[in-house]
């Protein structure tokens, strides 16, 4: 060991139904990272990505996320998961967080999306105890890696996360209401 500091690891995924603003929170946490000296990584397709590992998960820079902004949706992708919901899942889920070093998630979704992340946080130290008895990975890959921070933000167009005053994609999608409502007025 040198004794260098261990640049923190960040990986950004996005989950359930997309909602508009998903691309400009990931936009955001990147840039962010690297200002702070982190690393981002985006796990493409939400948790089937974290369980997929490989080409799922890639580092992102500054130019990675340029153009995020006026786009809808999210450009990382989503997808509905079930290996996720079983802990076999979760398992190969925390061994390629594991494997790429990755010490904190961001959790962009809607409820579902949440709460597979408070049961990601709930097993994690048990799921590393079994990978490594599985020898799947080295006592010695996970000993920086043993605390998780998990960072959970609300996305989606329902708005109906208890404690948030507002949802990202909540505006927009209140938005679109209000002037689909209003061109069907001036027509009739």
């Amino acid at each position: 060991s040198s004794g260098a500091k261990r640049k923190k690891r960040i990986g950004i995924l996005t989950s359930g139904g997309d909602s508009c603003g998903m691309n400009a929170a990931v936009r955001s946490i990147a840039r962010v990272s690297l200002n702070s000296g982190c690393v981002p990584y985006a796990i493409y397709e939400g948790y089937q990505g974290l369980v997929d590992g490989g080409n799922s998960i890639r580092q992102l820079g500054w130019e990675d996320v340029r153009s995020l902004l006026s786009v809808g949706g999210t450009s990382i992708g989503t997808a509905r998961c079930k290996a996720f919901r079983e802990r076999e899942g979760r398992l190969k889920a925390a061994k390629n967080l594991i494997s790429n070093g990755i010490d904190a998630l961001v959790v962009i979704g809607g409820d579902g999306s949440l709460t597979g992340a408070d049961f990601l946080r709930a097993e994690w130290s048990g799921l590393l105890d079994e990978l490594i008895e599985r020898k799947e990975i080295s006592k010695e890959e996970c000993d920086e890696l043993r605390d998780l921070t998990i960072v959970g933000l609300v996305g989606s167009i329902d708005n109906d996360m208890s404690m948030t005053d507002c949802t990202i994609g909540a505006v927009t999608c209140l938005h679109r209401i209000c002037e689909a409502v209003d061109s069907i007025t001036s027509t009739a």
